[in-house]
């Protein structure tokens, strides 16, 4: 059985509805930039934030989330910068750091994963994600993650069954990362069929649901929390607003500003599939027998 949690502020998120979680690459395109992104996704709904601690080798991003990140690495960005942007950006939301493993065990003087979960647990984050990082060798950072009282959030494929399903789940703390769809990161302008699929797999397991890849839209977000989910993971879609920035040469206030606007539909989609979702429930509980 999946583990509680040990973040109360992430449990929190899920409590009350569903959780809109965005993600940004920390960084992108600049450190100053990049802080009013972050605080814009916060003004506009987010109750939990993922950030990206970029890394040269992301083998689970598409081409997207690859350019933010080789944006961040460009203008200087490091882990022990990146900590010091958890520390400095002004949020209400609970912090969650997505990276790969190899940025984690070699951070510090010694080798292995505790010296950056203390380091991260000093700057105020409250969970991490790590897509490369097979369950089977991630008790000692789950063990760090324990001492530390951080989450460590699995993702879950379409194709994941089984014992290897039990595995992650029995590791698992937090929200589950569940993934609509195979392949690597990018906004679509649907919603995948998988997501129900990978959805009812999981309902015996007791923590939240969150689901990403593809998601863009408000509609795909009420769909997707209608269909189940305990929240919404969006990251390209964002990054995306990021980019045309750079490219089209934008103000920092003006980028921001979308941003805040596509998390405030992306939340208000969230809470109608809830809504939808409430009232299903109780149409079937009040149906004559």
């Amino acid at each position: 059985m999946a583990d509680a949690g040990n973040s109360a502020a992430i449990a929190e998120a899920f409590a009350d509805g569903p959780a809109y979680v965005p993600y940004l690459a920390v960084g992108d395109p600049d450190y100053e930039s990049s802080k009013a992104y972050v605080e814009a996704l916060d003004r506009g709904g987010a109750d939990i934030i993922e950030l990206g601690l970029p890394f040269s080798e992301p083998i689970a991003e598409g081409s997207t989330i690859q350019g933010a990140l080789v944006r961040a690495l460009e203008a200087g960005m490091t882990p022990d910068r990146f900590f010091a942007f958890a520390e400095e950006v002004d949020v209400e939301a609970p912090l969650v750091c997505m990276t790969y493993y190899n940025l984690i065990y070699q951070y510090g003087s010694e080798s292995g994963p505790r010296p950056f979960v203390e380091r991260a647990a000093a700057a105020g984050i409250e969970g991490l994600v790590v897509p490369d990082l097979p369950a089977e060798e991630a008790d000692p950072l789950r063990e760090a993650c324990d001492e530390f009282g951080l989450d460590l959030v699995f993702i879950v494929a379409p194709t994941t069954v089984g014992d290897r399903l039990d595995r992650i789940m029995s590791r698992v703390s937090g929200y589950v990362y569940v993934q609509a769809r195979l392949g690597t990161t990018g906004a679509r302008d649907d919603v995948s069929d998988q997501t129900t699929q990978s959805l009812d797999r999981l309902r015996e397991y007791d923590v939240p649901k969150a689901v990403g890849f593809g998601i863009s839209a408000g509609e795909h977000a009420e769909r997707i929390v209608a269909g189940g989910a305990d929240g919404i993971i969006v990251g390209s879609a964002l990054v995306d607003i990021v980019a045309e920035g750079v490219e089209e040469d934008r103000s920092t206030a003006e980028v921001a500003d979308r941003l805040e606007a596509l998390s405030r539909e992306l939340k208000e989609g969230a809470e109608r599939g809830y809504a939808a979702r409430a009232e299903a429930a109780e149409s079937t509980a009040t149906e004559p027998r």
